[in-house]
């Protein structure tokens, strides 16, 4: 809990003082004199003067946000020696700089942590699959149990190497958004008998693109021998006489070919509203033993499905991700870019109604990840940060009142017209812009509470 605490309020500290000074540091370079660089909103809690014009840096108690406040004529009277220093005097290109610095920031910021996390390298999974599910996307393009995806191409000429499990899961979601199907170069856990597939992803659509996008495809967790882990007290499995270290060989005669196979299985073992008796045959030092087993049931979200209260799988194989300078300041790019893509996307189809509004989340959201991503490791944590740090450069940068995008729009505006937008008019689209983003905060909170609970 501590954890989470401290990284979600690293997240948003960074986050905002390095998107509230692109704002000042493009003022400043303008001439603008600014009054206030806030990180936080409310009461003042920390303040000090810097600077020839006296800025004043505060900290403020909601840290939730932040703003740079500075010298307009609209918010205040202002000097006649220093005019020619308010915002609202610079012309349409200077503002537009100004507004644009924070969101660039952000953009700019992304391209660094990504460079910076593979430059440090992470431990990720290999991209070894299990048994894919049955009558699955993945199962019909001859996908196997212990079969490594190499590459990935969408034409079969340009091929992207794939260096983990993580690579593979980003290719499917990006074919999926565009609909179209992917190919991908597979052999098997040695590194032999090479053979290329055709996974068809036109058949998913971008409202499948979600938490389960990949049970969707048919790929579960990466690959792990059906050995059993460490077991709970009073269930199932101790009941049953199964050890830590037994490697299950048959389940009713069925030859189990990985965890993922063994899992589903336990899964499956229920009817009519009870546990299903099941017979294993399992190794043990040398040994075949064969051992009943009966699962309990579990409410999983509505659906009723059966465990054995015990770890199954043996540790998965992981794989150093590390990339040189250049190679990694080129990766930070294109995936700031790849990303910037996909939310504008996935925004345009939830708009318009081809993606469901539970892709949306929330602060609650934000904190969990940051925790989690930060007790795996500093590179995942600067991954995390990049994510968000796209996600709070490209949403400033839509057209709504309130955000950086809206008051770009209304230079646009004044670019065209020669005018700038009345007054009335502004107070109209600022009381609209409160309410919309009042309206999304709220389904993205929605969203992390039903998660939280389960029911997304």
């Amino acid at each position: 809990m501590i954890t989470t605490a401290l990284a979600f309020l690293v997240t948003i500290a960074v986050l905002v003082v390095v998107h509230e000074y692109g704002h000042y540091r493009v003022a400043v370079a303008c001439g603008v004199k600014v009054l206030r660089f806030s990180v936080g909103f409310g009461r003042v809690i920390w303040s000090r003067r810097h600077g020839p014009d006296g800025t004043e840096f505060v900290v403020s108690a909601l840290p939730l946000g932040g703003y740079v406040r500075m010298l307009d004529e609209r918010e205040a009277p202002v000097a006649p020696e220093e005019r020619s220093r308010a915002f609202n005097r610079q012309p349409l290109s200077r503002r537009a700089a100004i507004v644009i610095a924070g969101p660039a920031a952000n953009l700019l910021l992304a391209v660094l942590l990504f460079a910076l996390a593979q430059w440090i390298g992470t431990e990720e999974p290999k991209a070894l699959l299990s048994a894919p599910a049955k009558a699955s996307i993945a199962e019909h393009a001859g996908l196997r149990s212990g079969d490594w995806v190499r590459a990935a191409s969408r034409d079969g000429t340009d091929w992207t190497e794939l260096r983990s499990m993580n690579d593979l899961r980003w290719q499917i979601t990006q074919a999926v958004l565009d609909g179209v199907p992917l190919q991908l170069s597979v052999s098997d856990a040695r590194g032999q008998s090479s053979r290329t597939v055709r996974l068809d992803l036109t058949r998913l659509g971008s409202r499948d693109v979600d938490s389960a996008l990949m049970r969707q495809v048919g790929l579960g967790a990466p690959f792990s021998d059906p050995v059993m882990g460490e077991i709970k007290t009073g269930g199932p499995a101790q009941t049953a006489g199964l050890l830590t270290g037994d490697r299950v060989l048959r389940v009713d005669g069925v030859v189990l070919a990985d965890a993922q196979a063994l899992r589903e299985q336990i899964r499956m073992a229920v009817r009519d509203g009870s546990g299903m008796p099941m017979r294993w045959q399992v190794e043990r030092r040398g040994q075949v033993l064969e051992l009943d087993v009966q699962p309990r049931v579990h409410d999983d979200n509505g659906t009723v499905i059966g465990r054995v209260d015990a770890f199954i799988g043996s540790p998965v194989q992981m794989v150093t991700v590390q990339r040189g300078p250049w190679e990694g300041l080129q990766l930070g790019a294109e995936r700031t870019w790849e990303l910037s893509v996909l939310t504008l996307k996935m925004l345009g189809r939830m708009l318009i109604g081809e993606a469901s509004l539970r892709n949306l989340s929330g602060p609650l959201t934000i904190a969990d990840y940051a925790g989690q991503s930060a007790q795996l490791g500093i590179g995942y944590y600067l991954g995390f940060l990049a994510l968000v740090s796209v996600s709070l450069g490209v949403l400033n940068l839509l057209p709504l009142p309130m955000l950086d995008g809206g008051h770009l729009m209304y230079y646009l505006f004044e670019g065209l017209t020669g005018r700038p937008v009345s007054d009335l008019w502004l107070d109209r689209l600022q009381r609209g812009g409160i309410a919309l983003l009042l309206a999304l905060m709220s389904v993205a909170l929605f969203n992390d509470v039903a998660r939280l609970l389960g029911l997304h």
